[in-house]
């Protein structure tokens, strides 16, 4: 046997110290927090390595000739240095500020602490330290300082791979810092969305209109926490009802912030009607305005300079009459479901008061499910001067109309095809009783496509039309 201290490679067979070298990486790769993985492995490098002691110092944040001493071996308590960063004292003298500052790995094999250095009480018995620098982006922002009790205890032919090795778990524990920082910063992203969905949330209407010759039904489903989709109804002095949905592009805060300005801009606009005086009864304002306000709206303030911009559909429906007029602004074509498939059609750009004219398709079977397509225009918040055309279209009883944004048409299944107007149009295609019935038929068409894998908002309105007038 050879003479001198034990090394750090000559305690037991190596079977044994790979039986230990195993024991600890296992142990490492469940660690979560780094406080507990360093913890862990300075007592199995310890144990591994017979070691006396062991003493952290960081100056990560300071100027020189500051440091910390942030773990030692001989302290009964160990704070978390991530997590409580200013709970240790900065020295600006000492041996260990000296060794740290030097940047270079090396032994003192022949080692004893100046009388009142600050670490007196932690190196008090040490005769011989290994000095190991911890890398970061170049520089040594950490050091490990080993401690043996008897002079000439580190074997230097062991000591570049101890070096090395010290550094890697350095990195392995900035890289679990970083992920539970990052962790941290998600979950309270996360909790800010939650809080700005809820606020989306109450944007949306909390009672479906009634009395108003439809009986509708809605859903609303954010791909995160937040999103952009939006819908609302507005009951019109005049008796009509506005029906609006919109789909701002983008995801998640940014889509949502916009959908919050386009409720605002709405919700205001409703007040605004053709009456010109206090005789005559308030007409509400035609869908080709209300696109031309808001989208002037929306350029002048708030798309200008970001890129985003709305797609949206905003029909008037008058319960009296049946009449649904209505204009898009580059939105995905409503569907119409005809209980009758000969339907009354409005020129485009006609006036309220053009009498309307009828479409019989050829087919009786043709034209069961026409996708309402002739009033397009503009996205909202692109083009401020650009002008909107509408059109309308006269309902009869058991007609279903359906609103969608693009996350039905765009839900792709596991090979990335499509669900599409195809599969759209066959899902409203069969009778059903209820606006209800409609909807739930469509969302579980989708939710078989797709398997619930949700990429996009999914926002839709059914209205069926009844018998009330």
């Amino acid at each position: 046997m050879p003479d001198g201290p034990p090394t750090w490679s000559s305690q037991g067979s190596w079977q044994q110290r790979l039986e230990q070298i195993v024991a600890m990486m296992r142990e490492m790769s469940v660690q979560t927090d780094p406080q507990a993985m360093v913890s862990a492995y300075a007592e199995r490098v310890r144990a591994l390595q017979r070691n006396d002691g062991m003493i952290a110092v960081s100056r990560r944040d300071l100027k020189a000739p500051a440091y910390k001493i942030t773990r030692a071996t001989a302290w009964t308590v160990n704070i978390d240095p991530w997590k409580n960063p200013g709970k240790f004292p900065i020295f600006t003298q000492g041996i260990l500020g000296q060794l740290l500052y030097a940047d270079t790995p090396q032994i003192i094999q022949d080692f004893q602490v100046p009388p009142g250095d600050p670490a007196e009480d932690l190196l008090a018995n040490a005769r011989s330290i290994a000095v190991i620098p911890q890398y970061d982006n170049g520089v040594a922002l950490n050091m490990i300082v080993v401690l043996k009790n008897q002079p000439h205890g580190f074997d230097p032919e062991r000591f570049p791979e101890i070096f090395w090795q010290s550094n890697l778990f350095g990195r392995a524990t900035a890289s679990l810092v970083l992920t539970r920082k990052v962790k941290e910063a998600y979950d309270a992203i996360d909790r800010e969305l939650r809080v700005v969905a809820d606020i989306q949330r109450s944007l949306l209407p909390t009672q479906l209109p009634t009395n108003v010759g439809l009986d509708i039904a809605t859903h609303y489903q954010t791909s995160k926490q937040a999103g952009g989709d939006y819908f609302d109804f507005f009951h019109l002095p005049d008796g009509k009802l506005a029906i609006l949905i919109a789909d701002v592009s983008g995801h998640g805060t940014p889509a949502a912030v916009l959908m919050a300005i386009l409720h605002a801009i709405a919700h205001v606009n409703q007040a605004w009607t053709q009456s010109v005086d206090t005789k005559t009864p308030p007409l509400s304002i035609s869908p080709r305005q209300w696109m031309i306000y808001v989208n002037k709206q929306l350029c002048e303030r708030y798309t200008r300079f970001s890129g985003t911009f709305i797609t949206a559909v905003y029909a008037l429906y008058d319960p009296q009459t049946r009449l649904l007029t209505y204009s898009s602004a580059g939105h995905n074509p409503p569907r119409l479901r005809l209980a009758n498939p000969a339907c009354v059609l409005s020129p485009i750009n006609a006036e309220d008061n053009t009498p309307p004219t009828t479409l019989h398709p050829q087919d009786p079977g043709h034209g069961l499910l026409i996708p309402l397509d002739q009033a397009q225009g503009l996205p909202l918040g692109i083009v401020a001067d650009a002008d909107y055309v509408q059109t309308s279209i006269t309902l009869a009883e058991g007609d279903v109309l359906t609103l969608y944004t693009d996350g039905i048409t765009e839900a792709f299944d596991p090979d990335r095809h499509l669900f599409g107007y195809h599969r759209l149009d066959q899902a409203l295609a069969p009778e059903r009783a209820t606006a209800k019935e409609h909807l739930q038929a469509l969302l579980d068409a989708v939710n078989a496509h797709d398997l619930g894998n949700i990429d996009d908002d999914r926002t839709l309105i059914v209205a069926r039309a009844d018998s009330t007038r």
